[in-house]
């Protein structure tokens, strides 16, 4: 009877033929290429061994990837929103910008053709009361603005000063019903008077007779005749003229060059506030100047206090005196006396 479990060779022999069989199939695949094909074939079963283990480790990875790269692109998301809004919004404070400054070059330009002493001032507010055209600006009485002082834009007049305020002024428009101006036609120079309507976008010129010389196109500028309005700033063009033969006057019709409800940017002039009696005293002491910068023939240019007596020739009488010549040194002071006369 066989026993129930045979025994075999004991684990020391085994060992030592698994080791002796090691060292050989190392020995034969360093020195010959017998092994290569049975290698190949054991790196194919141990390929898909290797993959089925590391199953578990790559799908737990690709979960992993999937959720965090879904709150990663959820994160970039909402961050790539916020900045293209923030961009959006520049680009409209761009676009306003751009604006501003084509608005304030046109200013510029405009007022390189103004001869008087001009100040930027910027519109701050408007009239609630539909039935008046007035605006408040940045500009009052510290800044030196008067009443009546013009005001136009980079187009034409737009208006005069009506109230002042420390810092601020109200003016008004041409358009308003209770305004208006003496102007001429370019073309011609005939004159009339332009009275506002009510109307943003028209002025009426009143009084004008049926016969006289007008027409649609003509510019209106401003003639100086008010004394308030410097003369030759542009005020309105001819939009209508109507004749009717029953009535004595034409009704005219213009719109006015500057954009009264779109400018933003004003000029504020500044005319010679001077009487006409200082303008003449003012002239009157220039020529003087003038006229006694260089010196006169005869004189000592290196005692310039001898220019005075000068005068003394157009007193022949004064001439024959040469005694008392250490007396003329009081006599001076009334060579320019004569000067005067």
């Amino acid at each position: 009877m066989k026993p129930l479990f045979a025994k075999g060779p004991s684990l020391g022999v085994r060992l030592l033929v698994l080791v002796v069989l090691s060292i050989a199939l190392m020995v034969v695949d360093a020195r010959f290429t017998v092994l290569k094909p049975v290698r190949s074939q054991m790196s194919l079963v141990l390929m898909q061994s290797y993959a089925i283990t590391d199953l578990p480790v790559r799908l737990w990875q690709g979960v992993a990837s999937q959720f965090g790269s879904r709150t990663e692109l959820i994160a970039e998301n909402e961050k790539l929103k916020t900045e293209a809004l923030l961009l959006q919004g520049r680009l409209q404070k761009l676009a306003a910008l751009t604006e501003q400054n084509v608005r304030l070059r046109e200013l510029l330009n405009s007022s390189a053709l103004v001869n008087e002493k001009v100040e930027v001032a910027e519109l701050i507010g408007m009239d609630p009361n539909p039935f008046t055209h007035r605006i408040l600006i940045n500009k009052g009485e510290r800044d030196g603005v008067v009443l009546g002082q013009p005001v136009l834009d980079a187009r034409g007049l737009m208006g005069q000063v009506v109230e002042l305020m420390p810092y601020t002024s109200r003016v008004l428009l041409l358009t308003d019903t209770t305004h208006s101006i003496p102007v001429q036609v370019n073309r011609n120079g005939l004159r009339a008077i332009a009275s506002g309507t009510g109307n943003p976008e028209r002025l009426e010129l009143r009084h004008v007779a049926d016969t006289a010389d007008i027409k649609e196109g003509d510019l209106l500028v401003s003639s100086g005749l008010g004394q308030r309005f410097p003369a030759g700033y542009p005020v309105a063009t001819v939009k209508e003229v109507i004749h009717d033969s029953g009535q004595p006057f034409a009704i005219v019709r213009a719109v006015p060059t500057a954009a009264l409800n779109r400018s933003r940017y004003l000029l504020l002039v500044f005319s010679d506030s001077r009487s006409p009696e200082e303008r003449a005293s003012d002239a009157v002491k220039a020529q003087e100047a003038e006229q006694m910068g260089p010196p006169a023939p005869g004189t000592d240019p290196a005692h310039p206090a001898t220019v005075a007596p000068v005068a003394a020739p157009h007193a022949p009488a004064a001439a024959p005196a040469p005694a008392p010549a250490p007396s003329a040194t009081p006599a001076a002071p009334t060579s320019p006396s004569r000067e005067t006369h």
